[in-house]
């Protein structure tokens, strides 16, 4: 099956060219939730990564990460496509390692462990 990106974004579609050519299910989930019109694309506050995370996950946000509550526990890592600067500063005071969801797929190509949260 060939994908079709929605986006003329050279970067975006370059992202999510490489995660369908992975042919991984997780990988393919996040390109299902990033290849969306731009007003129906994901954001998600922290207190909604807190209230659906444990201790020690690997969270993927396929779209951007804004800073309405906290997060609570430890996390290894939060990958996204975007945060807002007030996420940012709350995920750093809480020594949580922030990355694009490019710098995940590279360290984990398999995809194991993440968990996806929309």
């Amino acid at each position: 099956m060939k994908l079709k990106t929605k986006t003329t974004n050279p970067n975006y579609k370059k992202l999510i060219m490489t995660l369908w050519k992975s042919k991984r299910r997780a990988w393919r989930e996040v390109v299902k939730w990033l290849n969306r019109p731009k007003r129906r694309r994901v954001s998600v506050n922290l207190n909604q990564i807190n209230r659906n995370t444990k201790e020690n996950d690997l969270v993927v946000v396929p779209g951007k990460v804004l800073g309405l509550g906290e997060i609570n526990h430890k996390l290894q890592s939060i990958a996204a496509y975007s945060f807002s600067e007030s996420a940012k500063k709350k995920i750093m005071d809480k020594n949580i390692k922030l990355e694009t969801i490019e710098e995940l797929f590279m360290r984990n190509p398999e995809g194991k462990n993440i968990k996806i949260i929309i």
